[in-house]
C-alpha cells in the first residue's frame, strides 16, 4: 500500500489502527469529514490533500467505525483516495458491523506465486518464459526452475520473508520469520475469535501438517481430537476461512456444471502459503538441498499446496473428486466455461490409474497433469511442468 501510494500520489498519510486508542475516540464521535481529516493530519503529520495524497488505514477492522466511514468519504467526499487493508477482514465483515456495500473496491491479496517470486529474485526472463509458456526455452532452463522451486518451497510467499531472502536473508533467518508471523496468529486467535471456539480453532490449525500427511488427505476430525465429530468443528474451520488463513477444498461426486451443486460434506483443508506449511511441520533445510525429495515430503503435501495456491492466485475455484472405487483426482475445476481434472504428481512415478478412471467415465476435453516432466501433449491429457502450473491458463 505504502510503495502504492509512493508511485502514484504527491504524498501518503499511513495510519495504524492496531492498538490505536486515539484513532478509536477520533473516530467513535461521528463521521464528520472535517473533524476525521483534521485528526488524521495530526496522527500522521502529513498534510492531507484532496487528489493528490492517499490516506492508508492499515488494520482497519480493529477499529469497526473506520471501516464504517468509507461509505460517508465515499458519499461526502469521494475526493479523498484512500486505501483499507487489515489481515482479518473477512472476519470484520461478517460480525456485523456496517460494511461499505458497494462503495469499494474488494482486491484480495495472495503470497507471491512462483513467477513473483522469480521476478524478486531478478529472474526476470525466467519468468517471462512461463508467462509466454515457451515451452521450449522452459525446458532448455528446466534446471534453473527445479532449483528456484525447490528454494520456493522452503521459503513461500509471504512478502516479508521474500524480500529478507532476496536481500540475502538465510534459510535460519526465513524460519525465524515464518514462526514470528505463526506466532503472531496464534494471539490473534487470543484477541479476535469467540472464546467459546479458541481451542477448537487452534487445534483444527495446529492439525493441518497432520491432516495433509495421510495418505489420503480429506479432513479427518479426529485427527483434530480422537473420537470427536466434524459438526464439533465446523464453526472453528469456518472462522479460519473467513480470516483467510486455510482453504477448504470440497469433494464433489460429479464434474458437472456448476461444481459447487455436487459438493459433498468431505473436504480437504489446505493454508494459505507452502513457506507456513513447510514452518508448521519443521521441514529440515537440508531437505532442500537433497535433490527432488522436497517434493515429495509429507506424501506430495507441499507440491499440493504449491498448486493449489498457484491457481488460487488465479482466482480458479477448486473443488477435487473421489469415486467409491478409490480412485482421487486432486483437483477439479472450471475455467472459461470449460471443466479440467488436475492430477498432481511430486514423483517420478507418472502412472495415472484415477485421471484415466475420470476420463473414461465422463469423458473431459481435455486432462490435465502436473509434474516434474517436461510439457508434453498425448492427446487426452497434458502434462505441465509443476513451475509453469501457474502460467498455464495465461491468455
Amino acid at each position: 500500500m505504502k510503495e502504492f501510494g509512493r508511485l502514484h500520489f504527491d504524498n501518503v498519510a499511513y495510519i495504524n489502527f492496531d492498538s490505536n486508542k486515539r484513532m478509536e475516540t477520533l473516530f467513535n464521535e461521528d463521521y464528520d469529514i472535517k473533524r476525521l481529516i483534521d485528526g488524521l493530519e495530526v496522527e500522521t503529520g502529513e498534510k492531507i490533500l484532496p487528489n493528490s495524497t492517499l490516506i492508508i488505514f492499515d488494520e482497519v477492522q480493529e477499529v469497526k467505525k473506520a471501516l464504517s466511514s468509507l461509505k460517508y468519504f465515499y458519499e461526502n467526499a469521494p475526493e479523498y483516495a484512500i486505501i483499507a487493508g487489515g489481515s482479518l477482514l473477512g472476519i470484520a465483515m461478517g460480525s456485523g458491523i456496517s460494511y461499505p456495500v458497494g462503495k469499494v473496491d474488494n482486491v484480495e491479496l495472495f503470497p507471491l506465486c512462483f513467477c513473483e517470486f522469480l521476478e524478486a529474485k531478478g529472474e526476470e526472463k525466467l519468468a517471462e518464459m512461463l508467462q509466454k509458456k515457451d515451452w521450449e526455452m522452459v525446458k532448455v532452463f528446466k534446471t534453473k526452475f527445479i532449483d528456484y522451486l525447490r528454494k520456493y518451497y522452503y521459503v513461500g510467499g509471504m512478502p516479508e520473508i521474500v524480500e529478507t531472502y532476496v536481500e540475502g536473508g538465510g534459510y535460519d533467518e526465513v524460519r525465524a520469520l515464518q514462526n514470528k508471523i505463526l506466532f503472531d496468529y496464534d494471539q490473534d486467535f487470543g484477541k479476535h475469535v469467540p472464546d467459546d471456539i479458541i481451542p477448537k480453532v487452534k487445534n483444527v490449525w495446529a492439525s493441518v501438517p497432520a491432516q495433509l500427511a495421510r495418505e489420503k488427505k480429506k479432513f479427518s476430525s479426529g485427527i483434530v481430537k480422537e473420537k470427536s465429530r466434524l459438526n464439533d468443528y465446523e464453526k472453528a474451520i469456518q472462522w479460519l476461512i473467513d480470516a483467510g488463513l486455510v482453504y477448504k477444498i470440497g469433494q464433489i461426486t460429479k464434474p458437472s456444471l456448476p461444481l459447487s451443486s455436487y459438493d459433498t460434506n468431505f473436504f480437504k483443508i489446505y493454508i494459505h502459503d507452502v513457506g507456513l506449511l513447510g514452518a508448521k511441520s519443521d521441514l529440515d533445510v537440508k531437505t532442500i538441498l537433497d535433490g527432488e525429495k522436497i517434493f515429495e515430503e509429507f506424501k506430495g503435501s507441499l507440491t499440493e499446496q504449491y498448486v493449489l495456491q498457484e491457481l488460487k492466485a488465479k482466482g480458479i475455484n477448486l473443488f477435487y473428486w473421489a469415486s467409491e472405487a478409490r480412485a482421487e483426482v486432486d483437483f477439479v475445476f472450471k475455467v472459461n466455461g470449460v471443466v479440467y481434472p488436475l492430477e498432481v504428481k511430486a514423483e517420478e512415478n507418472l502412472q495415472s490409474k484415477s485421471l484415466k478412471t475420470y476420463a473414461e467415465k465422463y469423458k473431459p476435453e481435455l486432462c490435465l497433469r502436473a509434474s516434474m516432466k517436461d510439457f508434453r501433449n498425448d492427446g487426452w491429457l497434458e502434462n505441465i511442468p509443476l513451475y509453469a502450473i501457474g502460467n498455464y491458463f495465461n491468455e
